[in-house]
């Protein structure tokens, strides 16, 4: 799943976004791209669980 995250602008917000996403499953893949804004995660959650995770991190977020 690939998210649009605007507010993504450096190597603390990608650490932020993988600690956050791995906390609730550890076996996740998270790739984030500064330049693009956007992370591309897989995993066995849910889109709208994802969303609400990076939410919570801080970070808004839309499907890209």
């Amino acid at each position: 799943m690939k998210f649009s995250v605007p507010d993504m602008s450096c190597g603390h917000c990608t650490s932020a976004i993988e600690k956050a996403v791995k906390a609730a499953d550890a076996g996740a893949n998270v790739t984030c791209d500064i330049p693009a804004r956007s992370v591309t995660i897989e995993s066995s959650l849910g889109a709208g669980t994802l969303a609400e995770i990076l939410k919570q991190a801080g970070y808004d977020s839309r499907p890209a």
